[in-house]
């Protein structure tokens, strides 16, 4: 009787985890960035990894971005003091930004895997300090 669950242990072993890792952004109105971040604003993950984006201070939300995600992939919003977590299975580049925060740069940026379509985020449109923080987010997104 003893084998069994030493062989049923092995196997669990040998398997590995069954479900992609789990990351926090935390939504703030003070960061080490500054004022109304994201933290980290660049998250790197593989493709089936979950990122909850944390309501640590109220007042933010997080949604996608129109025109920043890999084609195929859904869009997500989240109601403002909503805690929302997003498993990425599409690789590429999303961008994401707190919809009341955005010309104050509260965006923010997943890459999963290869950021194959990263040229065509980099040509949305964007406006004040968003622009700025995409811009930085968007060149080391590589």
């Amino acid at each position: 009787m003893r084998s069994f669950p030493l062989a049923l242990v092995a196997l669990m072993t040998l398997a590995g985890p069954a479900f992609g890792a789990e990351h926090v952004v935390k939504m703030l109105n003070k960061g080490a960035d500054g004022m109304f971040v994201f933290e980290p604003a660049l998250v790197k993950v593989a493709p089936g990894d979950k990122v909850t984006f944390q309501s640590v201070d109220a007042g933010h939300n997080v949604e996608s971005v129109p025109g920043m995600l890999p084609d195929g992939a859904q869009p997500f919003t989240g109601k403002p003091g909503e805690t929302v977590t997003v498993t990425f299975d599409k690789p590429g580049v999303y961008g994401y930004r707190c919809k009341p925060h955005y010309g104050m740069g509260m965006v923010g940026v997943v890459v999963v895997g290869t950021p194959a379509n990263l040229d065509a985020a980099k040509e949305v449109p964007q406006t004040g300090k968003a622009k700025a923080v995409f811009d930085k987010l968007l060149a080391a997104a590589k």
